[in-house]
């Protein structure tokens, strides 16, 4: 049984790490940490957990960390991981960080963005990006794994096969992006209260939000140019789910729904997290809820200019804990959906 501990245990995401992993017959948890007054039994934090689960949650020690693990979750904020990192790392732990503080490759973009200096730009260099449809033979021997966004996972799983087809301009790209609350994490603001976010809906960070050069970064591996990506993510008053209508300008006025829907399942025909649907039909948010599935719809016709992608993933799963697990399973060979089907 493979070993695994949980830092940042408490947040929505870590919670729904320790749900997954419960779940999975490869996997013993042996360590929870988070940012907590006291060490306090996992069940009276998550009432649901008593008599299923008996584990204490503690302050984070890198001793224990080490001595437990053989793999660590870092559900941190973003900020936090470039902190605890780098002294793990000498150790023989493998670790999946879902933190934005290893997936920039350019550092100052990364201090632009998060507004602080990087401490560890020689790291960086060693993550993997954990996009498995990407990268699932680099996930396979990596010792940090940078796992994706949530706004990234979709926005590139739904971009790249037509990206790299030559169907389309790269300088006219829209993503109009719609996110759960949940996206923002587990920690008290202004913003995430019940009485801001109830009945309303805004757009925010237009333009400048810190997963569009993640976006850009990914996409650009791909192709030949200068990509141009408009980002406007907006807050749904809902709890979690990802929805995005993506624009994407033809080159050539003759391809049909049916061509970009061949070119989708012959790109994703291997990949068990991926659906692809008929003509007409469309994902929604209640079809990816609870799952770790990325879901895609496609339209265009004859007069029009625009290919439109519309897909849908659960921001906590495919968006971030589903899709660490796994990476996880690849790291360690086991079947790819154990635990998350």
């Amino acid at each position: 049984m493979l070993e695994v501990g949980i830092v940042g245990a408490t947040g929505y995401v870590g919670e729904e790490l320790i749900k997954i992993l419960l779940k999975h017959r490869r996997v013993n948890i042996t360590y929870l940490a988070a940012n907590i007054d006291r060490p306090t039994d996992i069940g009276e934090i998550f009432g649901y957990l008593k008599g299923r689960f008996e584990l204490t949650c503690e302050l984070p020690d890198y001793k224990k960390m080490i001595s437990r693990c053989q793999l660590l979750f870092m559900a941190l904020p973003h900020t936090v991981s470039m902190e605890m990192v780098p002294p793990l790392l000498k150790s023989q732990l493998r670790i999946v960080d879902l933190s934005a503080d290893y997936r920039l490759k350019d550092v100052k973009t990364y201090e632009r963005f998060y507004k602080v200096k990087h401490k560890n730009p020689h790291i960086v260099k060693e993550a993997v990006y954990g996009l498995p449809e990407l990268y699932r033979q680099k996930i396979k021997e990596a010792k940090l794994i940078a796992n994706p966004g949530c706004y990234p996972t979709l926005a590139i799983l739904a971009i790249l096969p037509l990206l790299t087809s030559g169907w389309i301009e790269l300088d006219s790209i829209i993503i109009d992006a719609k996110s759960g609350f949940s996206g923002a994490g587990r920690k008290v603001n202004l913003d995430s209260l019940f009485s801001e976010v109830n009945e309303n809906f805004k757009a925010y960070k237009v333009n400048i939000h810190q997963h569009m050069p993640e976006i850009i970064q990914e996409l650009s591996r791909f192709v030949r140019g200068e990509l141009q990506i408009n980002f406007v993510p907006h807050l749904l008053p809902i709890n979690r789910g990802i929805l995005e209508t993506i624009y994407l300008k033809k080159k050539k006025w003759a391809i049909k729904t049916a061509d970009i829907i061949h070119l989708y399942k012959r790109f994703y025909k291997k990949e068990p997290f991926i659906r692809i649907y008929e003509e007409g039909n469309f994902p929604q948010l209640k079809d990816v809820i609870n799952t770790n599935f990325c879901d895609l719809g496609f339209y265009t016709d004859q007069k029009s200019k625009f290919i439109i992608t519309v897909g849908a993933i659960d921001n906590l799963l495919k968006g971030a804990s589903g899709q660490a697990v796994q990476n996880m399973n690849i790291m360690y060979g086991f079947n790819e959906t154990e635990g998350l089907l």
